[in-house]
């Protein structure tokens, strides 16, 4: 059985779900966790933040219910409304990270949206790859190559199909696969103790 995490490094929710997971993979050190992009923010949805009205009385419900820190930085970035959440972007970034550390994937997509949600780092831009992967103590300078590449345009592609496949609508959402048996263990908000009952009923 493995774990896999279906997530948008733009979505409130999925931040605020970050120490959920970790604490599932610190108590399941041997159990695989596969990170796989949603694709939130694409096509249509990828317009300036302004036209999101929802965002900060949304973010400020994440925070109350999970503690997830949102910056005075990341608070600066999306002032004006301008800001474009760009899933795709943000994609191929989890892919480099993932490609470069696989068995680190769940903690890498926590880092990156700490680098948006509290550091006010674009996930467009190749420079908070470069940062996110040094810090991690991986290959910056690969890992920033990597998020401009064909390979990674190519696997957020495959991320956002296989999401749809697992028929996910909303983020984060937490699966246990198990062969063909896909078990939902957390849509939205969860804690560690719903999500060690669930898994234990899987």
């Amino acid at each position: 059985m493995k774990l896999v995490y279906v997530f948008d490094a733009y979505c409130g929710w999925s931040h605020g779900f970050s120490p959920t997971l970790t604490e599932i993979t610190r108590r399941h050190p041997d159990l695989p966790v596969e990170v796989v992009s949603g694709g939130l923010f694409t096509g249509a949805r990828r317009v300036p933040i302004r036209e999101f009205g929802y965002v900060q009385g949304a973010n400020a419900k994440i925070a109350e219910l999970t503690g997830a820190e949102f910056g005075p930085a990341y608070e600066r970035l999306i002032a004006d409304g301008s800001f474009v959440m760009d899933s795709e972007a943000a994609a191929r970034g989890i892919s480099a990270l993932r490609a470069a550390a696989p068995e680190r994937a769940a903690e890498l997509a926590a880092a990156l949206q700490r680098a948006f949600y509290v550091d006010g780092l674009s996930l467009s831009e190749a420079a908070t790859y470069h940062a996110v992967a040094e810090e991690a103590g991986l290959s910056a300078e690969a890992v920033a190559a990597a998020f401009t590449g064909p390979d990674a345009a190519a696997q957020a592609r495959a991320d956002f199909r296989r999401a749809a496949r697992y028929g996910v609508q909303g983020f984060p959402t937490l699966l246990a696969v198990d062969g063909d048996r896909v078990t939902v263990l957390a849509v939205g908000h969860a804690t560690a103790a719903a999500v060690e009952a669930a898994l234990g009923a899987a």
